[in-house]
């Protein structure tokens, strides 16, 4: 007797037992569900947040950018923000580069 001929045994049995065929369907919106609450509403928060500080930033204020560089902020426009790193040095980001409020930063 050859490996061929216990195939057919093992196939799955006809006329079976068959679940629900709503339950694969609910169980894809019950994961999908759970990964909007624990992965999206989380980052969506914080990304409203991070906007809201953008969006209040104003002269004066320490801040530090996503390449990890300290400065002041000396000028505030649509785009962009103009930084004081040195006493005599000043460089224009990209309002998205601002990674938060240097005090929160040390």
């Amino acid at each position: 007797m050859n490996g061929w001929s216990a195939l057919p045994a093992m196939a799955a049995p006809q006329g079976g037992q068959q679940g629900s065929p709503y339950g694969g369907i609910v169980m894809m919106l019950l994961i999908v569900g759970v990964f909007y609450f624990l992965v999206f509403m989380p980052a969506r928060r914080r990304q409203k947040k991070h906007q809201e500080m953008i969006d209040a930033l104003k002269t004066g204020d320490r801040v530090v950018t996503n390449g990890g560089i300290f400065g002041t902020v000396t000028a505030v426009d649509d785009l962009k923000i103009q930084l004081r790193i040195a006493s005599e040095v000043k460089i224009d980001v990209a309002k998205s580069a601002i990674a938060g409020l240097a005090e929160k930063a040390d």
